[in-house]
């Protein structure tokens, strides 16, 4: 991409991949007592982050689409997954608009000088606590729906008795609730948020003048979202193996389809999972690292390369939101099928497990002209 060399360029934003930076340093008194040089990022313009808001916009759209056609057409079984799904591509959809309207906008204005990273102004406040938010909640939700994926496969009856849209709907309002309050602890002095490089975005300081509330706020907030990757990968796991087995031992065709549903829905946690896993370890890792270094304060000379990993991270951090919903627009049974049919041979395709799976199983979109009795 073509870069921009003028002096006014504003400071790039956390969700835009392209940029270089340019060593300016802001005074000599400043400079002297940090010991490091103030950078200032050399700009390609506002296109990238513009391109990767509308990409993550209409990625979301049409993953809700297809999920709202599917939730009437599916039986209760499926619903509860449904209900989590939606809901998580849902909170993507605001997660990526509000804070990337708010980035763009300190992007445009040009960004928050390095000397002024610390005031706590009420929009850094609100950003900060937005990333928290938007950044538990999809941990959150794929931790509970690979949970109550296990429990419907390995436990059928028990799933059917316990899991409810009721329940669900109750679970959802929990699971944003505990997000909700994790973000508000700065509110009552446990952490703070502060301006982070290069002065366009706000996160829970952990760079500079750390103390023991901002350790513990860290700790607790890449605690929990390394747990519940922890219990995903378990769940699904289990689940995976548990499927397995119902292939290895040819359970009759009539469970067949249940089954195959079954494993289209795993399918989709497991990229859920992975995609959680690249594009949130980086930061939840990073910021534990950053905050420890800071608070022992053995950070030294290296505080130019932990700002690089923190922007890094949240860059990384940011397309998650981006690419979840295409996990459910690509893994669709549709797509599962006719790539199957692309790398078997024909012959093979018939007898597969394929000839099993019904019209109105989420989310296929395509039409049975096999009527059943």
């Amino acid at each position: 991409m073509h870069h921009c060399n003028s002096s006014g360029a504003a400071p790039l934003s956390p969700f835009s991949n392209d940029s270089q930076w340019e060593g300016q340093p802001t005074s000599p008194s400043l400079a002297d007592s940090e010991n490091v040089t103030s950078e200032r990022p050399i700009l390609s313009g506002p296109i990238a982050a513009m391109l990767s808001m509308t990409l993550g916009i209409l990625s979301n759209i049409v993953a809700l689409f297809i999920l709202a056609n599917a939730y009437a057409r599916l039986r209760r079984r499926s619903k509860a997954f449904l209900l989590f799904a939606s809901s998580l591509v849902a909170t993507d959809f605001v997660g990526h608009v509000i804070p990337g309207s708010i980035v763009m906008r300190l992007y445009l204005s040009g960004g928050v000088p390095s000397e002024e990273y610390n005031r706590a102004d009420p929009l850094c406040q609100f950003l900060g606590g937005s990333m928290v938010f938007f950044g538990l909640c999809p941990l959150f939700l794929g931790c509970a729906m690979a949970a109550e994926r296990c429990l419907g496969v390995t436990k059928p009856l028990l799933h059917a008795s316990l899991v409810t849209t009721t329940r669900t709907k109750l679970s959802l309002s929990v699971i944003w609730l505990a997000a909700l309050c994790i973000a508000l602890l700065p509110c009552f002095q446990l952490g703070s948020y502060t301006y982070q490089y290069p002065g366009t975005w706000c996160f829970i300081k952990v760079l500079e003048d750390t103390e023991k509330a901002d350790v513990a706020f860290v700790m607790l907030f890449s605690g929990l979202g390394l747990a519940s990757l922890a219990v995903a990968l378990v769940c699904n796991t289990i689940s995976g193996l548990t499927l397995v087995l119902a292939r290895v031992r040819k359970k009759p065709c009539n469970r067949r389809s249940a089954r195959s549903h079954d494993i289209e829905m795993v399918v989709q946690l497991v990229g859920i999972m992975v995609t959680s896993c690249i594009c949130w370890s980086p930061l939840l890792i990073v910021g534990l690292i950053t905050v420890k270094q800071s608070y022992e304060g053995s950070m030294g000379n290296d505080l130019a390369t932990y700002k690089t990993l923190m922007i890094m991270g949240v860059r990384i951090a940011s397309w998650n939101q981006i690419l979840d919903p295409w996990v459910y627009i690509l893994l669709r049974r549709s797509v599962l099928q006719k790539i199957y049919f692309i790398t078997k041979r024909p012959t093979d395709f018939k007898e597969s497990t394929f000839r099993c799976w019904e019209i109105h199983s989420f989310p296929s979109s395509e039409k049975n002209p096999v009527s059943r009795i």
